[in-house]
């Protein structure tokens, strides 16, 4: 199934999408209310409606997480990216919070951040806790499906942090209106099972800049949820980006800039299509 959060110019809902179809079907209920059953395998039995199909195109598709949950970042997951870093392979994974401000739908422009010079894509799968807890001996049933993401990074603001303490992650990765996501959430039951083996890429004006594929992860998603559940437990909605392989401009010299367009694709799950704002000053604006 496609599981999609949506606007048509009022309250955010969640709907069933049938791409065939382009169409979308509202749910009723809340998300910790259906995605326990989905994520148990229920199927389309845990599903209630809260209207008629309607077209997909009458809908804005927006990020596939409700604002209460918390957005985890898990980094330095593909060796090949590393090395455009210069940096060794950690012992461990990594991890850290992106703020929930930062997210944009799928065709959503991309925010420039104005104090940033050198704005970067990073092409991730998204993994969704769709469980109320996580089962340590098997994470990956908490897993209720998978998105796309592109972990938009500021890098000149990223290696701000003061000496000795580290990277400023927060300026570098919360940029207000940035991060894409979704276009909608592929539950579980339509891969393999296992962690998935899915090609992703990203290309910026049609260009490809990341191409690879999530088995070159060196934790799996199921690794990752154990590494983070153990430090700070996971609710129901919560999302996980799990890292981007080579590729990214920190490696090439070559940032985005205004009028780009950013594509980002996981096969089987879909692609983000996002243009790149012009750069402005800071400005106030609300969210869904």
């Amino acid at each position: 199934m496609k599981l999609a959060r949506c606007t048509d110019g009022g309250a955010p809902f969640w709907a069933l999408v049938d791409t065939g179809a382009a169409s979308v079907t509202p749910l009723a209920g809340a998300f910790e209310e259906w995605a326990p059953r989905v994520t148990r395998g229920e199927g389309l039995a845990a599903l209630q409606f809260a209207g008629p199909a309607r077209p997909l195109a009458s809908v804005r598709l927006l990020p596939p997480i409700d604002k209460g949950n918390r957005v985890v970042v898990a980094g330095a997951n593909y060796t090949r990216h590393l090395v455009e870093f210069g940096i060794k392979p950690p012992a461990q994974p990594f991890a850290f919070l992106k703020a929930y401000g930062a997210l944009i739908g799928a065709t959503d422009p991309i925010r420039y951040p104005p104090l940033t010079q050198e704005l970067d894509h990073e092409v991730e799968l998204v993994a969704v806790i769709g469980a109320l807890t996580v089962d340590l001996d098997n994470p990956l049933a908490s897993v209720l499906g998978y998105t796309v993401g592109n972990d938009v990074s500021s890098r000149d603001l990223q290696r701000s942090g003061p000496v000795g303490i580290g990277m400023d992650l927060f300026a570098a990765k919360s940029g207000d209106d940035t991060t894409g996501v979704g276009p909608w959430i592929v539950t579980c039951d339509e891969f393999p099972a296992g962690s998935p083996r899915l090609q992703l890429t990203l290309k910026v004006n049609g260009q490809v800049r990341q191409d690879s594929n999530t088995s070159e992860m060196t934790w799996d998603v199921g690794q990752l949820i154990h590494f983070v559940e153990q430090r700070s437990r996971f609710s129901c909605g919560d999302i996980m980006f799990t890292g981007s392989p080579a590729g990214v401009g920190m490696g090439s010299g070559i940032f985005l800039n205004p009028g780009d367009v950013v594509e980002a694709a996981i096969e089987g799950i879909g692609t983000l299509s996002n243009t790149v704002s012009e750069k402005r000053g800071v400005t106030h604006a609300g969210k869904l």
